[in-house]
């Protein structure tokens, strides 16, 4: 290596050092959070902190995602929690449920519809069933004056008042809900300044309660208040099973979450062969005036008409029907004459042979082709011509 270049080398290194040195000079450190959010799981399953608190519990938890898995065994020892959509829910299930539940089975579920005066229904199955009735609260009437939220700290909160307990549980149910017990079943309820937000009531061997929401156990909000102890209260010695991923996808819908290229595939190919198969239209042909047509237009259109139509046999017959007449009419007493003196008389006044005479006359027993119509014709034209 050259000693120029060696130079070269060493006066680069140094120049790099000494921009370094520069930098680190006056960088200044510093820390900075990155929120990135709630994990995966957490963000699939809205239930997940409420599962995970009742299994630290010591209670065997299992998930179900439909409404048709419901329990089946030992009632008495079971708690379904049916805290998700169930609008797709039947009567055959409603009834199956009820039924568990009066073996001793404990179900806790969400209203869903509100009451209708006019129908006097909800359209809930379960609530209808048991009588109860969801109602929508005034917002107007809740609202409270700012200096009297100050005095209280918990002003809009869901109370539930226990035996032998001198302090309520809150709750921070949705006040925009009340619940009713039309059928007076209820032995214990929870009620805010304005409504009530759950329900508990007896049916058969088993037990109820109705909620007017269950967001309190969602992730964020199960640590707040006391919704964390109504969940282990509600669930205490019994087992839990959770049904709130009520929702099917369809099978339109998995298709496009899983196969979209397929899907969008076969979308192509429907749509190349609907035009295909389609109709194609060429460029209009503009119509004719009819008032410029001519009479041997209107002759010739007629009879093609008639000849795709009625057949050539049928023009024949209205040819041959027309020479009769006009023999008739030009030679009296033509018709009293033999069919051999007829037709020697006509081939006479025609000059044609008598076999064409007789050929013309006569009626076809089949259909006949283009040119021996056309010749037909031909001697009938001629015939009637020299009459």
């Amino acid at each position: 290596m050259s000693r120029r270049l060696t130079l070269l080398l060493a006066s680069l290194v140094i120049l790099i050092g000494l921009l370094l040195a520069y930098l680190a000079s006056k960088a200044t450190p510093y820390e900075e959070v990155v929120e990135h959010g709630p994990a995966p799981e957490v963000a699939a399953d809205p239930y997940l902190a409420a599962r995970q608190f009742l299994i630290v519990q010591g209670r065997q938890v299992a998930r179900t995602s439909g409404l048709e898995r419901q329990p089946e065994r030992h009632p008495s020892s079971q708690v379904l929690l049916m805290l998700g959509d169930r609008s797709e829910m039947t009567p055959t299930q409603t009834e199956r449920l009820l039924d568990w539940v009066a073996e001793g089975g404990h179900l806790v579920f969400v209203a869903e519809q509100i009451w209708d005066e006019a129908t006097e229904r909800s359209g809930d199955l379960l609530l209808d069933a048991l009588e109860l009735q969801q109602h929508e609260t005034a917002a107007d009437s809740t609202e409270r004056d700012t200096a009297t939220e100050q005095r209280v700290p918990q002003p809009r909160l869901t109370r539930l008042y226990l035996e032998n307990e001198d302090a309520p549980a809150f709750l921070a149910f949705d006040t925009g809900f009340h619940l009713y017990d039309a059928g007076h079943r209820a032995h214990a309820w929870a009620n805010s300044d304005d409504a009530t937000h759950m329900l508990q009531l007896r049916h058969g061997q088993g037990l109820v309660t109705a909620l007017t929401d269950a967001w309190i156990w969602q992730n964020a909000q199960i640590g707040q208040y006391d919704h964390a102890w109504l969940l282990w209260y509600l669930t205490q010695d019994r087992d839990v099973q959770l049904a709130y991923d009520t929702e099917q996808d369809s099978l339109l819908r998995l298709v496009m979450r899983h196969f979209p290229e397929a899907l969008a595939a076969l979308l192509i190919m429907v749509l190349l062969g609907a035009w295909h198969v389609g109709q194609r239209h060429g460029p209009l042909i503009e119509t004719n005036d009819r008032s410029r047509r001519r009479l041997q237009e209107h002759l010739r259109a007629s009879a093609d008409f008639l000849y795709r139509r009625a057949g050539p046999n049928h023009l024949l017959e209205t040819l041959q029907a027309d020479v009769h007449r006009r023999i008739r009419s030009r030679h009296p007493g033509f018709d009293q004459l033999p069919r051999d003196q007829q037709h020697q008389r006509l081939a006479a006044l025609c000059q044609l042979p008598t076999q064409y005479i007789e050929q013309a006359l006569s009626r076809p027993a089949k259909a006949l082709g283009a040119a021996e119509f056309t010749r037909q014709v031909t001697y009938l034209q001629r015939i009637r011509n020299s009459l």
